[in-house]
Protein backbone atom coordinates (compact mmCIF):
# COMPACT_ATOMS: atom_id res chain seq x y z
CA UNK A 1 0.00 0.00 0.00
CA UNK A 2 1.05 3.34 -0.79
CA UNK A 3 0.32 6.49 0.43
CA UNK A 4 -2.80 8.09 -0.79
CA UNK A 5 -3.97 11.11 -2.30
CA UNK A 6 -5.08 13.50 -0.51
CA UNK A 7 -8.64 13.89 -1.27
CA UNK A 8 -10.01 15.84 2.33
CA UNK A 9 -11.41 18.30 2.01
CA UNK A 10 -9.37 21.59 3.39
CA UNK A 11 -11.91 22.81 5.39
CA UNK A 12 -12.90 19.40 6.86
CA UNK A 13 -13.40 20.23 11.12
CA UNK A 14 -11.68 16.77 11.73
CA UNK A 15 -8.71 18.21 10.03
CA UNK A 16 -8.11 21.92 11.14
CA UNK A 17 -8.92 20.15 15.17
CA UNK A 18 -6.49 17.14 15.32
CA UNK A 19 -3.95 19.82 13.46
CA UNK A 20 -4.51 22.40 16.29
CA UNK A 21 -4.84 19.69 18.85
CA UNK A 22 -0.82 18.23 17.51
CA UNK A 23 -0.01 21.92 18.32
CA UNK A 24 -0.78 22.83 20.88
CA UNK A 25 -0.95 20.07 23.52
CA UNK A 26 1.69 17.34 21.81
CA UNK A 27 4.05 20.19 21.25
CA UNK A 28 3.62 23.05 22.61
CA UNK A 29 2.64 21.98 26.15
CA UNK A 30 5.83 19.67 25.74
CA UNK A 31 8.73 22.31 24.93
CA UNK A 32 8.70 22.74 21.45
CA UNK A 33 8.73 26.42 21.41
CA UNK A 34 10.67 27.28 18.46
CA UNK A 35 7.89 29.33 16.63
CA UNK A 36 9.50 28.60 13.28
CA UNK A 37 9.35 24.40 13.57
CA UNK A 38 5.42 24.51 15.46
CA UNK A 39 5.16 26.85 11.81
CA UNK A 40 6.57 24.05 9.44
CA UNK A 41 4.86 21.42 11.83
CA UNK A 42 1.21 23.14 11.30
CA UNK A 43 2.04 24.13 7.16
CA UNK A 44 3.18 19.96 6.57
CA UNK A 45 0.27 17.68 6.25
CA UNK A 46 1.54 14.74 8.14
CA UNK A 47 -1.97 12.73 6.44
CA UNK A 48 -0.76 13.28 2.96
CA UNK A 49 2.80 10.96 4.02
CA UNK A 50 0.66 8.05 5.93
CA UNK A 51 -1.30 5.07 4.19
CA UNK A 52 -5.10 5.34 4.42
CA UNK A 53 -5.76 6.59 7.70
CA UNK A 54 -8.33 8.38 9.75
CA UNK A 55 -7.59 12.02 9.51
CA UNK A 56 -7.94 12.15 13.55
CA UNK A 57 -5.33 9.28 13.84
CA UNK A 58 -2.83 10.82 11.37
CA UNK A 59 -2.41 14.09 14.19
CA UNK A 60 -2.35 11.54 17.17
CA UNK A 61 1.39 11.91 19.23
CA UNK A 62 2.44 8.70 18.39
CA UNK A 63 4.47 6.78 16.12
CA UNK A 64 2.56 5.17 12.55
CA UNK A 65 3.35 2.16 10.43
CA UNK A 66 4.78 2.68 7.06
CA UNK A 67 5.69 0.20 3.84
CA UNK A 68 8.89 -1.81 4.24
CA UNK A 69 8.64 -2.31 8.20
CA UNK A 70 9.39 1.08 9.12
CA UNK A 71 7.45 4.08 10.92
CA UNK A 72 6.72 7.68 10.89
CA UNK A 73 8.06 9.58 14.32
CA UNK A 74 5.04 11.09 16.30
CA UNK A 75 4.85 14.32 16.09
CA UNK A 76 6.67 15.72 19.37
CA UNK A 77 9.79 13.92 18.52
CA UNK A 78 9.68 15.68 15.45
CA UNK A 79 9.25 18.65 16.86
CA UNK A 80 11.54 18.17 19.33
CA UNK A 81 14.70 16.76 16.87
CA UNK A 82 13.83 19.71 14.32
CA UNK A 83 14.23 21.83 17.18
CA UNK A 84 17.28 20.82 18.44
CA UNK A 85 18.94 21.28 14.70
CA UNK A 86 18.74 25.24 15.35
CA UNK A 87 18.02 25.95 11.77
CA UNK A 88 17.76 29.56 10.93
CA UNK A 89 17.45 28.63 7.67
CA UNK A 90 20.55 28.89 5.44
CA UNK A 91 21.91 25.91 6.55
CA UNK A 92 22.54 22.39 4.31
CA UNK A 93 21.04 19.14 6.29
CA UNK A 94 21.60 15.40 5.85
CA UNK A 95 18.90 13.46 6.42
CA UNK A 96 19.46 9.94 7.04
CA UNK A 97 16.41 7.61 6.67
CA UNK A 98 13.74 9.61 4.35
CA UNK A 99 10.73 7.24 5.22
CA UNK A 100 7.71 8.85 4.49
CA UNK A 101 9.09 11.98 3.43
CA UNK A 102 7.53 13.67 6.40
CA UNK A 103 10.49 14.93 8.31
CA UNK A 104 11.98 15.89 4.82
CA UNK A 105 9.50 17.97 4.29
CA UNK A 106 9.37 19.89 7.16
CA UNK A 107 13.25 20.82 7.44
CA UNK A 108 13.11 21.52 3.84
CA UNK A 109 10.72 24.63 5.19
CA UNK A 110 13.28 25.35 7.50
CA UNK A 111 16.99 25.00 5.55
CA UNK A 112 17.94 26.05 2.22
CA UNK A 113 18.69 22.56 1.40
CA UNK A 114 18.21 18.92 2.52
CA UNK A 115 19.86 15.99 1.05
CA UNK A 116 17.65 12.92 2.33
CA UNK A 117 19.27 8.97 2.16
CA UNK A 118 16.76 6.25 2.39
CA UNK A 119 17.58 2.51 2.03
CA UNK A 120 14.55 1.08 0.96
CA UNK A 121 14.21 2.18 -2.57
CA UNK A 122 10.51 1.82 -2.09
CA UNK A 123 10.30 4.65 -0.02
CA UNK A 124 12.40 6.71 -1.22
CA UNK A 125 9.86 6.44 -4.40
CA UNK A 126 6.89 6.86 -2.91
CA UNK A 127 8.15 9.77 -0.67
CA UNK A 128 9.43 11.53 -3.88
CA UNK A 129 5.70 11.18 -5.34
CA UNK A 130 4.86 12.66 -1.98
CA UNK A 131 7.49 15.52 -1.58
CA UNK A 132 6.50 16.46 -5.73
CA UNK A 133 3.12 17.70 -4.99
CA UNK A 134 4.44 20.69 -2.25
CA UNK A 135 6.51 22.08 -5.43
CA UNK A 136 10.04 22.10 -3.23
CA UNK A 137 13.03 22.75 -4.86
CA UNK A 138 15.60 22.26 -2.35
CA UNK A 139 15.41 18.83 -1.78
CA UNK A 140 17.50 15.80 -2.94
CA UNK A 141 16.61 12.26 -2.22
CA UNK A 142 19.23 9.67 -2.19
CA UNK A 143 19.25 5.47 -1.91
CA UNK A 144 22.21 3.90 -0.12
CA UNK A 145 23.39 3.34 2.91
CA UNK A 146 22.64 6.04 4.91
CA UNK A 147 25.53 5.42 7.79
CA UNK A 148 27.81 6.45 5.16
CA UNK A 149 26.40 10.08 4.45
CA UNK A 150 26.74 11.23 1.44
CA UNK A 151 30.25 12.49 1.07
CA UNK A 152 30.12 13.97 -2.47
CA UNK A 153 27.73 16.84 -0.96
CA UNK A 154 29.64 17.64 2.25
CA UNK A 155 29.99 19.22 4.33
CA UNK A 156 26.78 19.76 5.90
CA UNK A 157 25.58 22.36 8.75
CA UNK A 158 23.56 19.77 10.06
CA UNK A 159 22.58 16.07 10.02
CA UNK A 160 19.66 14.57 11.16
CA UNK A 161 19.55 10.62 11.62
CA UNK A 162 15.88 9.15 12.43
CA UNK A 163 16.75 5.85 12.95
CA UNK A 164 18.86 4.73 16.23
CA UNK A 165 22.55 3.79 15.88
CA UNK A 166 24.98 1.75 19.09
CA UNK A 167 26.95 4.79 18.34
CA UNK A 168 27.48 7.60 16.01
CA UNK A 169 28.90 6.53 12.58
CA UNK A 170 31.95 8.15 11.99
CA UNK A 171 31.08 9.19 8.08
CA UNK A 172 28.52 11.17 9.69
CA UNK A 173 31.14 13.31 12.31
CA UNK A 174 33.14 13.53 9.85
CA UNK A 175 30.76 15.45 6.78
CA UNK A 176 29.66 17.44 9.46
CA UNK A 177 30.87 20.59 9.45
CA UNK A 178 32.74 22.67 12.19
CA UNK A 179 29.62 24.12 14.46
CA UNK A 180 27.25 22.11 13.04
CA UNK A 181 24.57 19.93 14.90
CA UNK A 182 24.03 16.42 14.32
CA UNK A 183 21.11 15.05 16.13
CA UNK A 184 20.55 11.05 16.49
CA UNK A 185 19.10 8.35 18.78
CA UNK A 186 21.98 6.24 20.58
CA UNK A 187 21.50 3.22 22.48
CA UNK A 188 20.50 -0.57 22.33
CA UNK A 189 17.93 -2.21 20.67
CA UNK A 190 15.03 -1.27 22.97
CA UNK A 191 16.06 1.86 24.33
CA UNK A 192 18.17 4.72 23.28
CA UNK A 193 18.70 8.83 24.16
CA UNK A 194 19.00 11.13 21.73
CA UNK A 195 21.39 12.92 21.43
CA UNK A 196 22.48 16.20 19.87
CA UNK A 197 26.23 16.83 19.16
CA UNK A 198 27.82 19.82 18.15
CA UNK A 199 31.33 19.57 16.32
CA UNK A 200 33.69 22.01 17.88
CA UNK A 201 37.62 22.01 17.67
CA UNK A 202 38.17 20.54 20.75
CA UNK A 203 35.89 17.48 20.20
CA UNK A 204 32.03 16.79 20.18
CA UNK A 205 29.73 17.96 22.71
CA UNK A 206 27.47 15.88 23.58
CA UNK A 207 23.75 16.63 24.64
CA UNK A 208 21.24 14.13 26.05
CA UNK A 209 17.70 15.04 25.13
CA UNK A 210 15.38 12.67 26.00
CA UNK A 211 14.64 8.52 26.08
CA UNK A 212 13.84 7.18 23.16
CA UNK A 213 13.11 4.18 20.87
CA UNK A 214 13.46 4.22 17.07
CA UNK A 215 13.87 1.81 14.22
CA UNK A 216 17.54 0.72 14.16
CA UNK A 217 19.85 1.91 11.85
CA UNK A 218 20.86 -0.73 9.10
CA UNK A 219 24.14 -0.33 7.47
CA UNK A 220 28.00 -0.62 7.56
CA UNK A 221 28.61 1.51 10.59
CA UNK A 222 25.10 0.82 12.10
CA UNK A 223 23.27 -2.21 12.77
CA UNK A 224 23.38 -5.37 10.87
CA UNK A 225 20.63 -7.00 8.71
Amino acid sequence: MSPTADHTPPNDPRLSAARQQMLEKHLAQRGITSARVLSALEKVPRHRFLNQVDVVDAYADRALPINCQQTISQPYMVGLMTQSLELSGNERVLEIGTGSGYQTAILAELASKVISIERHATLSHQAAAVLAAFGSTNIELKIGDGTLGWPAAGPYDRVLVTASAPSVPAALLEQLALGGILVIPIGDSDRQTLQAIRKTAQGPMVTNLVACRFVPLIGSQGWGE
